[in-house]
């Protein structure tokens, strides 16, 4: 299996979203995993604003309804389902999008 395992699909419920490290030294990336309307997306942890992650807390990256995906430090707001910031300091960016896939009942980030 090519690729970088980040965890079992049944880890990440609907309208949640989880962060990993993956990789090592210049390799070395922050990534965001959300599930929403049952699809799964991977995206870089980088605002596109100021490029700080996007959480404060562990794990802590969505809005209440788990609709958008917010920049806790400037309150920036991307959408899941394709990480274009609709409210912020940045709006019309977007977040970078990485392919995943599930496979054998795991997600696997491509490179």
């Amino acid at each position: 299996m090519s690729g970088t395992i980040l965890c079992r699909a049944d880890e990440i419920a609907e309208g949640q979203a989880r962060g990993f490290l993956v990789g090592e030294g210049i390799a070395r990336r922050d990534v965001v995993l959300v599930r929403r309307d049952g699809a799964l997306r991977a995206y870089v942890n980088s605002c596109p604003h100021q490029g700080t992650p996007l959480e404060t807390f562990p794990d802590k990256f969505l809005n209440e309804d788990g609709s958008l995906l917010v920049c806790s430090t400037h309150g920036a707001r991307f959408r899941v389902e394709d990480g274009v910031c609709v409210s912020g300091p940045c709006v019309g960016k977007a977040l970078t999008r990485i392919a995943c896939d599930v496979r054998d009942g795991v997600v696997v980030l491509m490179s």
